[in-house]
């Protein structure tokens, strides 16, 4: 019993630990291709534990941007940062929206981002 306990605590990922949230996000065109804003919400705690990554992806998963957060952001909640020079193809008309963290990993959490 006690041996199911641990398996199960280990499973359950660190105390207080919670995944990304993103709270909103923006799709401005340019000449130079798409600036994409994005507002994240996680429970930063120090260098250990926070977020520090997004990405814009196409439904199917491929990569067409990621934005490094390169500190954690402790007493700046929500925070927005943005990326500029996306390229996303033409006739796309939606993008998504993924978010991590040192600890937990990708979030389950998306954003599905309709282009203007």
């Amino acid at each position: 019993m006690r041996l199911a306990a641990v398996a199960l605590a280990l499973l359950a990922g660190p105390a207080g630990a919670s995944e990304v949230r993103i709270v909103d996000a923006r799709a401005v065109p340019g000449p130079q291709g798409w600036r994409i804003d994005v507002t994240l919400r996680h429970d930063d705690t120090g260098w250990d534990h926070y977020a520090d990554t997004w990405e814009v992806r196409l439904r199917d998963g491929t990569v067409l941007g990621t934005r490094k957060l390169l500190h954690p952001h402790v007493t700046e909640q929500p925070f927005t940062r943005s990326l500029p020079r996306v390229a996303i193809p033409e006739g796309v008309r939606e993008v998504v929206i993924h978010a991590r963290d040192l600890q937990s990993g990708w979030s389950s959490d998306t954003f599905l981002l309709v282009l203007p």
